[in-house]
């Protein structure tokens, strides 16, 4: 581990939309108005540019395929050859604008060209070594999506120690890809070797967001890889506090729904809230980078790359409002409940987890469900290709229930304390009187979230109707009573 003193330092991600704008990240993050000692003591882990993940994989989205997905399911050899081509061209153009025509141009591009070549070069082998029967190209494809992913951060990381370098900061390269490396280690062994000899006090260490491990980070976490590193790296070293930069702040809802204006920072909350985030896919924090800071007690703080003299919002293990209320509305769109009635359900206790056994063999997600004595909705997070073959599967199991799935959104309202007991009925009323009908709703104990199913295409009308009734008119009154106990 790094030569530092005890929580003296923090560990800071930078994301893939905020360090693709290169100037607001210098002048806001990195650097600033930073000199001397006050540019160390801290830790950054780097995202790969924006859309560079979807060029090497395929689209987080869309779907639409870049060199893995072409590689993997296509296997016409131009195609993919183009896209890594393609990607090649894209990581040059990155340089060029960073760089322009100085020395450290010449140096970044002959780094992805080592990198991509050997990509390139390593997938014609494999490509050509398994078109003996012997050998299957399935037994390697995730092998060939890790190697993938790894190139972006590389490129980003490296790009930001040149840039660096050239204003004077003693910047480290602290590549944990394992490129070329045939040793194999855990991530938590990767990263001591990799941090080991720095001096956090006189060296600001630039990590790669991807470090090679047995069994794949890309295939433990999915997309959220970078954050599982950051997370990691935060507890390893003791970090003080963990900061993720991000192009938006973790508002009360989403400025493009209920305008600019009206969202706000959050300002604190706990984990327990992240949680029901990720639960609901917004872009915060992934789940298991949460539960490493959580179980460590490390504050996290989210904060708008673009928006510096904002505090941003602060997450810890332990906080609650001291007053009940909900401190977002999200909404999730594209979610399809999938209704399952029998009457021979009642008092089956294990009826509900065949049918999680279903849904898990076609890798169908389970967002929340609700029941009742013979009824059971599970609302599924899934493409739309994948309900139609688990739906099937499911009446072949339970040849007596009748099944039906509808599309509809997940609205909820989220909060460290919704206990207040008038916050529920309060939400009724605002969607009532918005004209929404409520399909259904669901709060437990705990008073962490209230979710509402609506209609799908209502989604947008019900977040603002929540978010006028549950956040700013409480803002409102609770600004006004605070504003009433001054003056007595």
């Amino acid at each position: 581990m790094p030569n530092r003193q005890p929580s003296a330092h923090t560990v800071e991600k930078i994301g893939g939309t905020s360090i693709s704008n290169t100037a607001a990240v210098l002048e806001n993050v990195l650097i600033g108005g930073r000199k001397g000692s006050a540019l160390y003591n801290r830790i950054f882990v780097l995202s790969a540019y924006n859309g560079m993940t979807d060029r090497l994989l395929e689209h987080k989205r869309t779907g639409k395929p870049g060199v893995y997905a072409l590689f993997a399911r296509v296997r016409s050899r131009s195609a993919w050859v183009e896209a890594v081509a393609e990607a090649h061209r894209e990581m040059r153009r990155i340089n060029a604008e960073i760089f322009g025509n100085s020395p450290e141009r010449r140096v970044a591009d002959d780094f992805v060209s080592d990198r991509i070549e050997g990509v390139r070069g390593c997938l014609l082998d494999l490509q050509r070594v398994c078109s003996y029967g012997h050998f299957k190209i399935e037994e390697h494809l995730n092998a060939v999506r890790e190697i993938l992913a790894a190139q972006g951060e590389a490129h980003s990381t490296h790009n930001t120690v040149l840039l660096l370098r050239t204003l004077g900061v003693e910047a480290m390269f602290v590549d944990m890809t394992g490129w070329r490396d045939d040793t194999e280690m855990s991530l938590d062994a990767r990263i001591g070797k990799a941090l080991s000899a720095i001096d956090l006090g006189k060296q600001l260490p630039i990590v790669t967001g991807y470090g090679q491990c047995p069994g794949g980070l890309m295939r433990l976490y999915g997309r959220g890889y970078t954050e599982a590193t950051f997370a990691r790296i935060a507890v390893l070293t003791g970090a003080r506090e963990a900061i993720i930069h991000k192009e938006f702040h973790l508002s009360t809802a989403d400025p493009k729904i209920v305008g600019i204006e009206r969202a706000r920072a959050i300002g604190r909350t706990n984990y327990d809230v992240a949680d029901q985030l990720a639960n609901l896919e917004l872009e915060a924090i992934h789940w298991a980078a949460a539960k490493e800071l959580r179980h460590s007690n490390i504050p996290l703080r989210i904060k708008n790359t673009f928006d510096p003299d904002c505090g941003g919002t602060v997450i810890t293990r332990d906080y609650v409002s001291d007053t009940p209320r909900a401190e977002i509305v999200v909404g999730f769109r594209g979610v399809y409940a999938l209704e399952l009635f029998d009457q021979d359900m009642v008092d089956v206790i294990d009826y509900d987890a065949e049918i999680l056994q279903t849904l898990k063999a076609h890798a169908v997600r389970v967002v929340t469900k609700t029941s009742n004595a013979n009824t059971i909705t599970h609302y599924l997070a899934a493409a739309p290709e994948a309900i139609a073959p688990a739906v099937k599967a499911l009446e072949e199991k339970f040849p007596t229930a009748n099944i039906a799935t509808r599309k509809v959104s997940i609205v909820s309202a989220i909060g460290s304390a919704l206990n207040g007991q008038s916050l529920t009925a309060i939400a009724v009323q605002a969607l009532a009187d918005a004209c929404i009908d409520v399909l259904g709703v669901q709060q437990l104990m705990r008073n962490v979230d209230i979710i509402f199913i609506v209609d799908e295409l209502r989604l947008d009308d019900a977040v603002r109707a929540l978010h006028s009734a549950l956040i700013e008119d409480i803002r409102l009154r609770l600004t006004a009573q605070a504003s009433a106990a001054r003056t007595r």
